[in-house]
């Protein structure tokens, strides 16, 4: 991989150990994936935030790390509230160590709002090159908002973060990003038949690049829920959406293709009761999802613990309608999501409106797990 000479000097070591160590393993990325030369990078979103992900180890090795980001970086989801973390029964020494987590972080010039929906704070631009790690992230910025971005590793994310770039490889390449198969959906969709529509073609495809035709037109939150499922059950990265993502016409139609029904898609929802927490916002609720579980929640008190989780800045952004959604009885929960905070653990079911979080919760937190619509789980919250 040809790099330039400042690259050269930042590999021999004459930036610091801390710049070396990233080059290295940019460079290593590189020559793995044939990568010609680095790329300068936008931004940068990072994982491995959560104690209960990194532990000690990663928390050793961050603290360790000597030198300052040269693009805007932002974290994924830690694994609490930061401020409301004893409401979520996190025990004290716990937040101790995610604040360390965080402080690390911060030493590095890294911006500690945790969100996996950094897009709602800073919009990446078209054609714009990024080094984001959050899979559902990822298939955001790639799919809905046509920036360039492969799915980055914590370590090599925090990399790109400190050197300003990333292999030019893989997805930002023109020629990586066509559509692999063709895939017709007549029936109309709405609201969580998008995450499991994504949730059954992500298990089908693992990281092909589908060209959706749809019956439907979704939102943007659905594209999200669609992307993020997909990028969780599968390795989906890149998705087209014909007429509605703005790549979508960049590319000929591929030679093969498969349909799919309301039928095989409403095979994903598993009919169980007996739920003991409802969860909403995986990935990070938009400040439209809020209006609109205000409006599902106004008049109504909650019995079962519901969570809504979203950014602080999105949060902070809407106090209007987060007043609204707590008279319920609702909990919005900044910082963290169902997946990566301990305070899952604690249930034995969880209902949730995400084939993201219909994936992640019984393998990442061995709570089981059932889908259903948002008005359902709004439904079954007040029940």
């Amino acid at each position: 991989m040809h790099l330039t000479k400042e690259e050269e000097a930042i590999y021999k070591g004459e930036f610091g150990a801390t710049k070396q160590k990233a080059m290295e393993i940019l460079v290593s990325l590189g020559d793995i994936y044939d990568a010609n030369s680095l790329i300068p990078v936008d931004s940068a979103q990072i994982s491995g935030v959560s104690y209960r992900t990194i532990g000690d180890a990663g928390l050793e090795w961050i603290s360790d790390l000597d030198a300052r980001v040269e693009v805007p970086s932002m974290l994924n989801p830690a694994g609490m509230d930061r401020e409301n973390w004893s409401d979520m029964g996190i025990p004290a020494k716990f937040a101790e160590k995610q604040e360390e987590i965080l402080r690390a972080y911060e030493r590095l010039g890294i911006n500690p709002r945790c969100t996996c929906t950094p897009y709602y704070i800073d919009p990446p631009k078209f054609g714009g090159h990024l080094a984001w790690a959050e899979s559902s992230a990822v298939a955001y910025a790639n799919s809905v908002l046509g920036a360039r971005t492969n799915r980055e590793g914590g370590p090599s994310a925090l990399a790109a973060a400190i050197i300003g770039k990333t292999p030019c490889c893989g997805l930002h390449l023109d020629e990586n990003r066509a559509p692999d198969v063709l895939i017709r959906v007549s029936d109309k969709l709405h609201d969580s038949d998008y995450g499991a529509l994504g949730y059954k073609v992500g298990e089908m495809l693992r990281d092909n690049i589908p060209l959706f035709q749809l019956g439907s037109l979704p939102t943007r939150d659905e594209l999200k829920s669609l992307g993020a499922a997909m990028a969780a059950s599968g390795a989906v990265a890149l998705y087209h959406v014909e007429g509605v993502t703005p790549e979508s016409k960049s590319f000929d139609r591929p030679k093969e293709r498969l349909s799919l029904d309301l039928k095989d898609i409403k095979e994903i929802y598993e009919k169980r009761s007996g739920s003991d927490i409802i969860a909403l916002g995986c990935p990070h609720c938009s400040t439209d999802e809020l209006r609109r579980i205000s409006r599902l929640l106004s008049g109504k008190k909650v019995t079962t613990d519901l969570w809504i989780c979203t950014s602080r800045w999105v949060k902070e952004q809407n106090p209007d309608l987060v007043r609204a959604i707590e008279m319920s009885g609702a909990k919005i929960i900044c910082d963290t999501c169902m997946v990566v905070s301990p305070a899952s653990e604690r249930f034995e079911r969880m209902m949730v409106n995400s084939g993201k979080a219909l994936k992640y919760v019984p393998s990442l937190c061995g709570v089981d797990a059932v889908l259903a619509t948002t008005e359902d789980c709004i439904r079954t919250a007040c029940d």
